[in-house]
């Protein structure tokens, strides 16, 4: 007799099983700027706001960092509430009552942006200049004008200044320059570096005050500190307070033309990951390299190499 013992299969389905359904996520029922809005539960005043079309001015706000509440651009006026919200970061709630365009959120980004442009240089910050026109803003009624690139960005407010108090740019290494002169504190930076990003703390916020300042550990040289070169603080930038050397030489050659420039997306060649590049192209020469924020690979982020290691293809040839 044979030993051997036999298994018999089930038979076969008559049809291939399907997942059960799943509950639908709640969702969250407002109104904003007179119309009824619904969000899935969880999402903010700003996710409503952008979901239903209606614009909502940022700075220190991007999708893929943690939102820090800087720049108060973003407020909105919540009725019942005290104060005005950060549309960024305060979630929406049910039966929520909002204005996005009322005089008093006009009057506080108005006053936030003059505040900003009569102490920090926005000329190479070309998203506040349409922003400033839209709501006058002045800095002139803060800071003597000192003339600078935004200098027509209000027919009403001709005396758009810059910086009064200006510093020179730090260039100590070879890929990027630092110009605290344009810094508006936005901490993006300082998020792209730290843990929604590159997490190598290399920079942090320092002083109180008047005094505050992005840094360095112990203001040190960027070589000597923990820097690793990735650029990504640089792509989060909104001002151009951090730039790649290489752009900011062209801009002091008054070379730099982005206007002429073409914009390619490909794959990084360094290694296997597949980051996309976003490859800016002048002259027939490679000035810049970016990456998208909605590439499932990268989310912006680059290294070293993918970001800076363009100049041998420039040399080719």
């Amino acid at each position: 007799m044979n030993d051997a013992i036999w298994f018999r299969l089930p038979p076969a389905p008559s049809s291939v099983p399907h997942r059960p359904p799943t509950a639908e996520a709640p969702s969250v029922s407002a109104t904003i700027d007179g119309r009824a809005v619904e969000a899935p539960a969880g999402a903010t005043i700003l996710d409503a706001c952008r979901d239903a079309g209606i614009d909502v001015p940022t700075l220190c706000y991007l999708e893929t960092l943690t939102p820090v509440n800087a720049c108060r651009v973003c407020v909105v006026e919540v009725e019942g509430a005290r104060v005005l919200a950060p549309a960024c970061s305060r979630k929406l709630e049910p039966g929520m009552v909002i204005r996005t365009r009322s005089p008093r959120v006009d009057l506080s980004r108005k006053l936030v942006l003059e505040l900003l442009a009569s102490s920090v240089d926005l000329s190479t910050a070309p998203t506040l200049v349409p922003m400033m026109r839209e709501y006058q803003a002045d800095p002139g009624r803060f800071a003597k004008a000192v003339g600078s690139g935004l200098s027509s960005a209000s027919s009403a407010a001709p005396s758009v200044s810059v910086a009064s108090v200006l510093q020179p740019a730090k260039v100590d290494n070879d890929l990027y320059m630092r110009d605290y002169s344009k810094c508006v504190l936005c901490y993006k930076c300082v998020e792209a570096c730290g843990t929604d990003a590159q997490h190598t703390f290399a920079i942090a916020a320092a002083g109180r005050g008047f005094d505050a300042h992005i840094s360095t550990e112990f203001d040190v040289v960027l070589p000597e500190s923990a820097c690793v070169y990735c650029g990504n603080c640089i792509a989060v930038c909104p001002t151009g307070a951090l730039m790649a050397k290489h752009e900011y030489d062209l801009r002091q050659a008054g070379e730099w033309k982005p206007e002429a420039q073409s914009v390619t997306d490909t794959t990084c060649p360094y290694c296997g990951v597949g980051c996309t590049l976003t490859v800016h192209v002048q002259d027939q020469r490679i000035v810049k390299v970016t990456s998208p924020l909605e590439s499932e690979v990268t989310h912006g982020n680059l290294c070293v190499k993918g970001r800076f290691g363009f100049e041998y293809v420039n040399k080719t040839g």
